[in-house]
């Protein structure tokens, strides 16, 4: 006949190796839908990155603009045109130039 005790050992050995199955196949579906939210954030993120690198290129390109007027508005050439035209003003006569000493 056969005794209890190597029966329970066996139903023992069996529930501890269903707990470690279960065990494992909830780390399997922690881990798939940790891979699965992970990669969905890369993707949004990465969209995110487009999105400003396309708002970076439009800022550059204004900037550039901006730059160019910039060096339009402040050249000699105009600056003196604004200055004999608007304002009225000109090159002092040389009688005009006075001289102060110290």
């Amino acid at each position: 006949m056969m005794s209890a005790a190597p029966i329970q050992q066996n139903q023992s050995a069996s529930r501890e190796l269903l707990y470690v199955n279960a065990a494992v196949l909830i780390l399997i579906m922690v881990s798939a839908f940790a891979t699965i939210y992970s990669t969905h954030a890369c993707r949004a993120l990465y969209t995110q990155l487009q999105v400003l690198e396309s708002s970076q290129w439009y800022l550059q390109e204004d900037y550039g603009r901006l730059v160019l007027e910039q060096s339009i508005w402040a050249s000699h050439r105009r600056v003196e045109n604004v200055a004999r035209e608007e304002l009225g003003m000109g090159v002092p006569d040389l009688a005009a130039y006075k001289v102060i000493s110290q």
